[in-house]
C-alpha cells in the first residue's frame, strides 16, 4: 500500500489551496459595483512588483515590512503574544502524530531546538508510553547547516511493504518546488549512487526497487502551463534521467500527469492519471507496454481495496442503466469492471445535510468519513463472502475527526484523532469492527476553555440559501454589538472548514475577549460537490454573498457591529477577503488577506494560476472576464471609496500563489491615498507563509495584533 493511503484523481495540486496552520487559523453606503466590464487592455503600472526577486520589488517589500515593524514597536502586547504563540507551536506536549512503516512508527517533529525538524521513529509499544524514546532518522537542521541551505522537509515516499528505501523531498525556503534524494531507511543515510533529482515541481512513485515513475522538468517544454509535469516516465536505476522511457505525455494546457502503483492485499495496479482541468481527469491502467483508458466519471476520485475499485463521482454519473448521484461512494470488482460489468454497490449516498469526506482502508474494512451539517461522521464497510456489510462508528465528539490506517496490509487498527473548537486533540488507537479504543496521546489545553461555548447558526444568503456558521464566544456574552469579532472563511476547491482546536486562536483572540466565527460558505465541500459547484465560475459571487450574509447576521444578532467586525482568509480565502474589502467596506473595520489571489485578470499567467481556471474561469476569454471582472479586487479598487483597515501578508518564496497579487494590491491602495494599509512579506515560507515555528509565531502575532488594535 502506498504511504499516502488516499488516492484521489485530483492529484497533488489540490493542496494548492489548503489553508495551512501558519495563521490560524462603520455603517456607510455600500460600495457600488459597475455594470460595465473592465477593459482587458488596461495598462498595469505595478507589473514590476511581479518580479519576485527583482531588486526594485524587494526594496519596496523591505520598506513596507519596515513600516509594519515600526507600527508593531508601539504595541506593547505584540512581543508578548509572539512569545506565547511560539511557546504553543514549540510545546513538547503536542501530539507527535505518527505513520507506521514496518516495525516502526515515524514522526516529523519541530521545536525550538530543531526549527527545521527531526524525522524520527520508535516502536508502537514505546509510543504508547508517557515518555517516548525516539531514534533520529534524519536531522534537517544538520543537513541545512552542512549544506548552507534553508532546507524545508517536504515529505517522504517510502517503498511499501518492505520500507527499505525512501524518496526524500527537500525544498528551499518552503517552496513547492523540491529536490529529490534516495534514502536508505535501514542505514539511515542517503545513497551516494541513489536516485537524485534537482529542484522542480514533481511527482514520483516507486515501481519497484530499481524503477521509479517520475514526472519532473525534463526540459524541452516538459511542463504544463500550470507549472507541473506533463510527461511521466519510467526511470531505471543507474541510467541517466535523459534516457528514462516515456510512458505518457499530456497536453501543454493540462494541469499535470502522473503515474502510481497501488497495492492492497495481494493485488497491485499501476495507473496513469491525466489531470485535464482542476476537476476533470482521465485514468489509464498500465498493461505491459500499453495503456487502457478506464471508463470513469470525468469528475471524481478512485481508490483500490483488494480486488475492488472504489469510486467517488463528483457529478451525477449515468452508467449501466443507473444514475449515481454526485458525492456518492461506489464499489465494484475491478476485474469484472474491466470485462464490462457496471454493477456497482453503493457504499454512501449523500443527503441535503450530509456529504462524503474521505476514504480510508484497513486490511478488511473501508472507513468512510462524512459530514453531517459540517460535523464529522464515520461508518465502516466490511466485504466478506461476496457481500458488503456496514455499521456506524460511535464518535466521541461532534467536532472534526481524522482517521488514518495504522497498517493497512496487516491489520484493521487505525488511528482516530478528534477535536473541536474548545477541545484539544485526542489520538486513539481504534479497531475496525468494534468501538473499543486505546488512548494514545492527548494535546494540552493552551487556554482555559471552560468560559467559552460553541454554537452553530444559519444565515440567509442573498438568494435565500441557508449558510451555516460556527461561533465561539464567552458563555456570558451580552448581545450589545460591542464585541471584537473575527469572521473567517475560505469557500473554494471543495475544501471544508470543520471545527478543530487552535491554541493560537484561543490565546491570541478568545482570551482577550474576542468572538471567533467560521463561515461555511458555498464553494467549499461542507455539503459535497453541489455546495462547491454552486459557486464555480459565473456563480462565484454566491460565495461572497454568503460571507456577507454571515457578517450581516452577526450584526443583526447584536453580537458585534461593523466597527468591531473583522474578516480574514488565506489563499483562495485571501481572495475572499479582498472581495469583502472592495464589495462591503461598510460591514467591516479590519480585513486580513493572507497569501492571496487579488489580480484576477492575470492570475492564470502567474505561477500555478493556470491550474485554477476550472474554479474561476479564464480571464482571457471575454465572456468569462465579464463575470470575473465584477469581483476582481485589484481591478475594483476606487480612490474615492473609504475602505476598512487592511493587512496583506504573504511570502516571497510562495511559488503557488504569486506574491505579486498582495504587493500590487497594497501598492495601488497606497498610491490612491487609502489609510490603514498594512503589508508584510516573509522572505521564506512558501504558500504556508512561514518556514519554521518562529516565523509562524511572528506572522500570527502580526495578524492578531493588527486585528485586535483595529477592532477592540
Amino acid at each position: 500500500m502506498k504511504t499516502n493511503f488516499t488516492l484521489m484523481v485530483r492529484i497533488s495540486v489540490l493542496s494548492s489551496f489548503f489553508v495551512t496552520g501558519v495563521f490560524a487559523q462603520t455603517l456607510v453606503p455600500s460600495a457600488q459595483t459597475t455594470n460595465q466590464t473592465i477593459s482587458q487592455t488596461t495598462i498595469d503600472p505595478y507589473l514590476w512588483l511581479e518580479e519576485v526577486q527583482g531588486e526594485k520589488a524587494l526594496d519596496w517589500v523591505k520598506a513596507r515590512n519596515a513600516e509594519t515593524r515600526a507600527k508593531l514597536e508601539q504595541d506593547t502586547g505584540f512581543v508578548q503574544l509572539r512569545g506565547e504563540l511560539e511557546t504553543i507551536l514549540n510545546s513538547k506536549d503536542r501530539i507527535p502524530y505518527i505513520q507506521k512503516m514496518g516495525k516502526f512508527v515515524y514522526n516529523f517533529w519541530t521545536d525550538a531546538a530543531h526549527p527545521k525538524g527531526l524525522w524520527r521513529r520508535t516502536s508502537l509499544k514505546n509510543y504508547r508510553q508517557a515518555e517516548v524514546e525516539w531514534e533520529t532518522v534524519l536531522d534537517i537542521d544538520a543537513i541545512a547547516k552542512a549544506e548552507n541551505e534553508s532546507w524545508v522537509f517536504k515529505g517522504s515516499n517510502c517503498r511499501a511493504p518492505v520500507y527499505d528505501r525512501c524518496l526524500i523531498q527537500l525544498s528551499r525556503g518552503g517552496a513547492d518546488a523540491v529536490t529529490l534524494r534516495e534514502f536508505d531507511l535501514q542505514k539511515k543515510e542517503f545513497l551516494r549512487q541513489g536516485f537524485v533529482l534537482p529542484e522542480s515541481k514533481m511527482n514520483v512513485d516507486w515501481r519497484d526497487l530499481d524503477t521509479l515513475f517520475i514526472g519532473t522538468d525534463f526540459g524541452a517544454d516538459s511542463m504544463t502551463d500550470s507549472g507541473y509535469p506533463r510527461r511521466v516516465k519510467e526511470w531505471k536505476r543507474g541510467t541517466a534521467i535523459a534516457d528514462a522511457r516515456l510512458i505518457f505525455e499530456g497536453k501543454k494546457d493540462d494541469i499535470s500527469v502522473s503515474a502510481s502503483s497501488y497495492e492492497h492485499g495481494k493485488t497491485k495496479y499501476e495507473i496513469v492519471h491525466r489531470a485535464i482541468t482542476f476537476y476533470t481527469s482521465e485514468s489509464f491502467l498500465i498493461r505491459g507496454s500499453r495503456l487502457e483508458k478506464l471508463d470513469l466519471p470525468a469528475k471524481g476520485g478512485m481508490q483500490f481495496f483488494g480486488t475492488s475499485m472504489l469510486l467517488t463521482p463528483n457529478e451525477d454519473w449515468t452508467v449501466g442503466g443507473h444514475t449515481f448521484i454526485s458525492g456518492s461512494v461506489l464499489a465494484i470488482n475491478f476485474e469484472a469492471f474491466l470485462k464490462g460489468s457496471r454493477d456497482f454497490f453503493i457504499l454512501y449516498t449523500p443527503s441535503e445535510k450530509t456529504s462524503f469526506s474521505t476514504l480510508v482502508t484497513t486490511r478488511d474494512y473501508v472507513l468512510i468519513e462524512g459530514l453531517d451539517d459540517v460535523k464529522s461522521s464515520l461508518s465502516e464497510w466490511h466485504f466478506s463472502k461476496g457481500q458488503w456489510r456496514t455499521r456506524k462508528v460511535n464518535l466521541p465528539t461532534m467536532g472534526a475527526v481524522a482517521v488514518t490506517a495504522l497498517d493497512s496490509e496487516k491489520s484493521n487498527d487505525y488511528l482516530l484523532s478528534y477535536s473541536d473548537y474548545l477541545s484539544p486533540s485526542v489520538l486513539q488507537l481504534a479497531h475496525a469492527g468494534n468501538d473499543q479504543r486505546i488512548g494514545l496521546k492527548s494535546a494540552p489545553a493552551f487556554f482555559d476553555a471552560s468560559a467559552y461555548q460553541t454554537e452553530q447558526f444559519f444565515a440567509k444568503s442573498k438568494d435565500g440559501t441557508q449558510i451555516p456558521y460556527f461561533m465561539v464566544h464567552q458563555k456570558d456574552l451580552k448581545n450589545d454589538g460591542s464585541h471584537p469579532t473575527l469572521l473567517y472563511g475560505y469557500g473554494g476547491f471543495q475544501i471544508s472548514l470543520t471545527p478543530t482546536y487552535s491554541g493560537g486562536i484561543g490565546k491570541a483572540w478568545l482570551e482577550k475577549g474576542g468572538v471567533y466565527v467560521v463561515a461555511n460558505i458555498r464553494g467549499g465541500g461542507e455539503y459535497g460537490p453541489r455546495w462547491h459547484q454552486a459557486a464555480l465560475k459565473e456563480n462565484r459571487q454566491r460565495a461572497y454573498d454568503d460571507f456577507a450574509a454571515v457578517a450581516e447576521d452577526l450584526v443583526a444578532r447584536q453580537i458585534t457591529s461593523p466597527a468591531h467586525l473583522g474578516a480574514m482568509g488565506g489563499s483562495n480565502g485571501g481572495l475572499l477577503a479582498g472581495v469583502t474589502l472592495t464589495q462591503h467596506p461598510e460591514l467591516f473595520n479590519a480585513v486580513v488577506s493572507q497569501v492571496p489571489l487579488l489580480d484576477m485578470q492575470r492570475f492564470n499567467k502567474l505561477l500555478a494560476g493556470a491550474s485554477w481556471m476550472g474554479e474561476y474561469g479564464n480571464p482571457d476569454v471575454p465572456a468569462e472576464w465579464a463575470f470575473i471582472s465584477q469581483y476582481s479586487p485589484y481591478q475594483n479598487l476606487k480612490a474615492a471609496q473609504k475602505y476598512p483597515n487592511v493587512l496583506f501578508i504573504t511570502s516571497t518564496r510562495d511559488d503557488r500563489v504569486h506574491p505579486g497579487h498582495a504587493r500590487k494590491m497594497a501598492a495601488k491602495m497606497l498610491e490612491q491615498g487609502h489609510q490603514g494599509v498594512w503589508y508584510y512579506e516573509n522572505i521564506e515560507g512558501g504558500h504556508g507563509g512561514a518556514a519554521n515555528n518562529a516565523q509562524k509565531a511572528d506572522m500570527s502575532a502580526i495578524t492578531y495584533s493588527f486585528l485586535w488594535n483595529m477592532l477592540k
